[in-house]
C-alpha cells in the first residue's frame, strides 16, 4: 500500500530533523566556537547523532525488534562510509565553487553539503544494507 511505502521515508526524515537540531549544534559549535577542524567538527556530529539514529531509526522507523551485532556493525560500516563520501565530496567541491570566500564560510558550506550527501546515502544504505529484513512480515502462518 502507497501509505506504508511513505513511512518510512516519513519516520526516517522525522528522525533526521531530530538528529539534524542536534548534530549540528554540535558541529557548527565546536567549529564556530571551540575553533575545532572540519573533520573534528564534523565527526562529533555523527559520533552524537549516530547513536540517537541508530536507535530511533531501529525501533521507530525499521521497526527492528531484535538485537544482533552485526546489524550493530552494519550500521557503523554504513555511517562511516556515507561520513566519508558525503563530506569527502562536499569540501573539495565547494572549495572549487567558492574560492572567493573565506576558508570559514567554505568549510560552513561543506558541511552542510556533505549532511545532504550523507542524509540521502544513509537512509538508502540502513534501508538496504544495515536493516534490510527489518519490519518485514514473516511468512509464517498462525
Amino acid at each position: 500500500m502507497l501509505q506504508d511505502r511513505l513511512a518510512q521515508p516519513v519516520k526516517f526524515l522525522l528522525v533526521g530533523v531530530i538528529n539534524t537540531i542536534v548534530g549540528y549544534g554540535v558541529m557548527f559549535g565546536a567549529y564556530n566556537l571551540l575553533h575545532l577542524d572540519y573533520w573534528v567538527s564534523s565527526a562529533a556530529n555523527y559520533v552524537i547523532g549516530s547513536i540517537c539514529s541508530f536507535l530511533l531509526n531501529k525501533y521507530f522507523t525499521f521497526q527492528a525488534r531484535e538485537f544482533s551485532v552485526a546489524e550493530l556493525v552494519r550500521f557503523i560500516i554504513c555511517i562511516l562510509i556515507c561520513y566519508l563520501v558525503g563530506y569527502g565530496i562536499a569540501r573539495p567541491v565547494v572549495r572549487f565553487i567558492f574560492q572567493a570566500a573565506r576558508p570559514t564560510v567554505q568549510d560552513n558550506l561543506a558541511m552542510l553539503g556533505g549532511s545532504g550527501v550523507f542524509t540521502v546515502l544513509n537512509f538508502f544504505g540502513q534501508k538496504f544494507f544495515v536493516f534490510r529484513n527489518s519490519g518485514e512480515p514473516s511468512n509464517d502462518s498462525n
